[in-house]
Order: structure tokens, then sequence, then C-alpha cells
């Protein structure tokens, strides 16, 4: 485990998976507290549900567990009957990540682990070299991933944390607001549909504050097949998300009323899985030795669209030898007032 500290954060990192184990912010009366869920070195090992972890080589679906690309067939290895989830069995969230010396950087720390992902692992092409950062910095939890190949492959990478900003119990009073007027509905294998559906007068319009479980269990065909939200938004709409800041956008922002805390998302990415924690069922327990359930956290994934290797309409995940993808993530933590509660 790594260790990483700011003025205003704590954060550790678990070299298995490259994952986020650990992150305490203060509340509004300065108490600092743990606001993601994290389990102990051996829990890491067998984890199912992705936990803080850099997920990948594809995050989220690919339907039917296959692709074509330049004309070439690739299937690959599923770990759902109609999908491959999160770059399939076995994938990044289960790699042993190498890790160089933890930095002193402007206002906090950074560490950055190493992966090689080798060709045709679980299918995909290309030898990819993968380097994630985590740097906290002031309030911040910054994530920056880069990746290149040496033949043509697909790719989209991103971070699995799930958040809970009271530290424990349900995470439905949470409010949540998503800089989208667009999403992908989804079929049964959670796979989109077709294009970009309109929030507007749906349960998925979270362009105002908005609690998490306010429409948890409307009687909404997507809600139900997700069993919650599961659901990519399409960013860049929806609201003000104020000016960029180093390329990046406002895709979220989470408050929670009890202890003021504030989760604001900024990416520079096209789209924002929202999650409800639907697949928690209490078999994962914590390195607290609490189990969580559904409902009991959510995460907030900056990424491409799923299914995009298969979708000439979605932006491109197509990378080639001599370029280079990017990927940057901001967990900004922050505190809000009784009063601005009030």
């Amino acid at each position: 485990m790594i260790p990483l500290r700011s003025p205003d954060l704590d954060a550790v990192v678990a070299p298995h998976g490259a994952r986020l184990a650990h992150l305490s912010a203060p509340d509004r009366h300065g108490r600092r507290g743990e606001v993601v869920l994290g389990l102990s070195d051996a829990g890491y090992v067998v984890d199912r549900q992705f936990l803080g972890a850099t997920v990948g080589r594809y995050a989220n679906r690919i339907a039917g567990g296959s692709f074509v690309l330049d004309g070439r067939t690739h299937v690959l290895a599923r770990n759902e009957p109609d999908a491959t989830l999160h770059g399939g069995p076995a994938a990044l969230d289960h790699a042993e990540w190498r890790a160089d010396a933890v930095e002193q950087v402007p206002g906090g720390e950074a560490v950055t682990l190493h992966h090689t992902s080798p060709d045709g692992h679980n299918g995909f092409p290309g030898r990819l070299e993968i380097a994630v950062t985590y740097a906290v910095i002031g309030s911040d939890l910054a994530i920056d991933i880069h990746a290149t190949t040496d033949a043509p492959t697909v790719v989209n990478l991103t971070n699995h944390a799930y958040f809970n900003l009271h530290g424990s119990g349900t995470v439905e009073d949470h409010e949540i607001t998503v800089h989208a007027d667009s999403y992908l509905p989804v079929d049964a294998s959670l796979i989109p549909t077709g294009p970009p559906a309109g929030v507007a007068d749906t349960p998925f319009d979270l362009r105002r504050p908005t609690r998490i479980g306010r429409h948890l269990r409307a009687a909404h065909p997507q809600l139900r097949v997700a069993r919650g939200y599961d659901h990519c938004f399409v960013l860049g709409g929806g609201g003000p998300s104020g000016p960029p800041t180093d390329g990046l956008h406002t895709a979220a922002v989470v408050h929670e009323p009890t202890t003021g805390r504030t989760l604001t998302v900024l990416t520079d990415q096209p789209g924002l899985q929202f999650y409800s924690g639907n697949m928690l069922d209490g078999s994962t327990t914590l390195s607290d030795g609490r189990s969580v359930r559904q409902g009991d956290a959510f995460c907030l994934e900056p990424q491409h669209f799923p299914d995009s290797p298969n979708r000439d309409d979605f932006p491109s995940t197509v990378l080639r030898p001599g370029r280079t993808h990017r990927t940057r993530i901001v967990y900004r933590m922050g505190v809000r007032s009784q009063a601005a509660w009030d």
C-alpha cells in the first residue's frame, strides 16, 4: 500500500489493480473521514466489484465480446454472458502494477504505476504500455492515465472508485448533479441500444441537484433493466460547467448534507458512467469489517462510451502506434456550510 498526503487529503494506492484503496477528506467541522470503499490486501485479490481499480483495457462493455478493427475480427474473453466488461476476466484490475517512488509535488504527493498488457491478453490486439499517476494536491485527487501500443487496438481506461461521502450507510440522500443533456439507453445486457436519448422529463434529468434515491424505484424501464442507474451520460451540456481547467470540464457534483462534503468530478472524457452500486449484495467485506449492499456507494467513471468499437456513430476509441491515449480525472473534495445547505 502506498500512502499519499496533502494538507487536505489522505489517500492510499494499492499496486494490485492500481487501485484507490482509501481517501480521507474533512467534513464541514474539519473532521476527516473515509469517503471511498476500501478492502484489505487479501480482499483485492479476490474482488469482483472493481473497488477503486484502474479498469480496462476497455472500461465498460463490448457487446458479444468481439469487435472488428481494420477488417479483422477480434474475439475477447467474456466475463458476462453477452459482453466483455472492463477488459474481461483477470484484466487490469487484477494485474500487479510496478510503482515508482512517491514524489513530492507542489501542494502534495504523487506516485506513478506501470503495467504492460501483452499482445492478445483477453483477445485485445497489441502490447499496451500503461502508466497511471495518482496525485493528491490540496483538495484534489488527480488521476492521469497514459497508454501506448505497438499495434492498432481499442482503449478505454478509467477509475472505478466507489464513493460514500457520509462514510457509511446509504447514499440515497446524497444530492447529485450531472451536466448532461442526454444519456445512452441500454438493453438487458446493459449495451447501448441506439443513439443518445434526451434526459428531459425522465429520471435521468440530473441537471439540477437531485437525491440519488429519488428515482431509484421509479417504474422507468431503464431503471428496471439496470436495477438502478448504470448508464453513460453524454457530457458537454446540461448546465454551466464553469471555465475549462487544463482541458477539463465539470462532469458532476455530489453533495452529502449531513457532513457537508462535496465531490466534484472533472474530466476530459466524452462520457460519465453513473453507477448506483446496484450489484453490491452484501458479499463484499470492507477493510473495517463492514459488508456493503445495494445503495451503499456510487461510482462516477469518466470514460468513452460503452461498445464504441462496434459503433461507428460513437467517438472512436482506436489507438494506433505512435499515438498516446490520455485520460485525466480529477476528484475534487470540498465542503458546504450548514447555512449554505439550509
